[in-house]
């Protein structure tokens, strides 16, 4: 089981490690170029971004835990069908996504108090990162699919691609030909682009039957659809809370000025690269609970979770140690202004002690997707942060200031998982 989990970890780890390691070099990128508000305007626009994309996560998530149970099933055609089902969606979002970016664009900049330059950079962002969503949908669900058949070393190799290809045009475009924020954007969206057609070849050579072999009554099956739609509504309801709670965050940061918001920016930038090297596991749970689930083995699916917990847990204590022991060098990477430096330190405290709480969560939501038990999932998301983190925010804000914002996360992230725990006897162990 150890070998199991490794062999689907390891691989996710490396692969989500790259992810925000390209933020954090794009971070870097325009965190030295004269003025803050270049590194605000990537925080915002990234924010955006995050709201839109992260909201449809689903398509990954939804893919692995369905596509991982017909898996185990051992029905190899609903393991393809899946996949169509999932791209049909995922390309009608994109276009629907890009029939009204303007409309996009116009709230998310109304809803945001940033100052003027930071919006203005972070608009032009906006509208060019905006054309890579077709690609980066469709991504999702390469992505998902070839986890749920128990495959982490494509997906691997199309997240490095296309991170090494977005660093390379970042900096091309940003120190070539002297781009800013822009250059940033532009980069993204031809990596994104790479990406798409490398996935194509992928699945084109790892199914086994022709690509254009559909058989459309179990496509149009009203009953699976009904389940698949079923599934990624709850995904997507828990997903986009998630977001929410992370661009408040940032939307928040922006009221307490520039240098706030910039400090801010580079604290949570760390909470996702060590947030994304614990979600390695929790992918592997998407995979390895899916599989159980649907081959109904109860044995090895209790004996999966409690392994699964136990390579996290371990992994996110060495994470705080090295923040704890690295703090002021791993600050010095994304930023050299003196003012965004000692902010960041003074509120270090909160990200050292993130791995830990928060990895607890992180395996939960892995297992529950897996399971495909999104429904409690979803209230667990919504208790969290209609009773948790917007009452601790408001209540503590005028007096702790910017501490506030990181109190009310930090409980956020701690009560998901505890509130996961308690209801996993009921809705994953009880479930076969």
């Amino acid at each position: 089981m150890n070998k199991a989990i490794l062999r689907l970890a390891i691989p996710n780890i490396l692969s989500n490690l790259s992810v925000p390691l390209l933020s954090s070099v794009d971070t870097a990128i325009v965190g030295h170029l004269e003025g803050a508000y270049f590194l605000g305007a990537i925080a915002i626009g990234s924010m955006i971004f995050n709201f839109i994309y992260w909201g449809f996560g689903f398509l990954r998530m939804g893919t692995t835990g369905l596509t991982a149970q017909a898996y185990g099933k051992g029905d190899n055609d609903e393991v393809v069908i899946i996949f169509y089902r999932s791209l049909i969606i995922a390309v009608g979002i994109a276009v629907i996504i890009l029939l009204f970016k303007s409309f996009l664009a116009d709230v998310s900049f109304f809803i945001i108090d940033a100052s003027g330059n930071v919006e203005r950079y972070a608009r032009s962002y906006f509208e060019i990162r905006i054309f890579a969503a077709p690609a980066t949908l469709a991504l999702y669900v390469f992505h998902g699919w070839f986890f749920g058949i128990q495959n982490a070393r494509i997906p691997l190799a199309l997240t490095v691609l296309t991170n090494v290809v977005n660093i390379i045009a970042n900096l091309f475009f940003v120190y070539g030909l002297g781009m800013k924020s822009d250059g940033v954007a532009l980069g993204t969206v031809c990596a994104q682009y790479t990406g798409l057609v490398t996935a194509v070849v992928f699945f084109i050579r790892s199914n086994n039957k022709p690509v254009i072999m559909v058989r459309w009554d179990r496509l149009l099956d009203f009953r699976k659809i009904k389940r698949f739609m079923t599934v990624n509504f709850d995904i997507f309801i828990r997903t986009l809370l998630l977001v929410f709670a992370f661009s408040f965050f940032t939307a928040k940061s922006a009221e307490y000025g520039d240098d706030v918001l910039a400090a801010n920016t580079i604290l949570l930038n760390l909470w996702t690269i060590f947030a994304y090297g614990l979600d390695g596991f929790a992918f592997a749970a998407e995979s390895l609970i899916g599989k159980y689930v649907g081959a109904a083995n109860k044995l090895k699916l209790k004996l999966a979770v409690k392994l699964l917990f136990t390579w996290s847990i371990s992994l996110a204590i060495i994470f705080s140690l090295v923040i704890f022991l690295f703090d002021d060098k791993l600050i010095f990477i994304f930023t050299d202004n003196e003012k965004v430096l000692r902010i960041s330190l003074s509120f270090m405290l909160w990200t050292t002690f993130a791995p830990v709480i928060n990895c607890i969560c992180y395996i939960w939501d892995g297992i529950y997707i897996g399971a495909t038990a999104t429904g409690p999932m979803r209230n667990a998301m919504i208790f969290c942060t209609l009773v948790f983190f917007l009452p601790v925010y408001y209540l503590t804000n005028y007096a702790l200031g910017n501490n506030a914002l990181w109190l009310a996360l930090t409980l956020f992230m701690f009560i998901r998982g505890f509130s996961l725990s308690i209801l996993s006897p009921k809705f994953i162990f009880n479930k076969l």
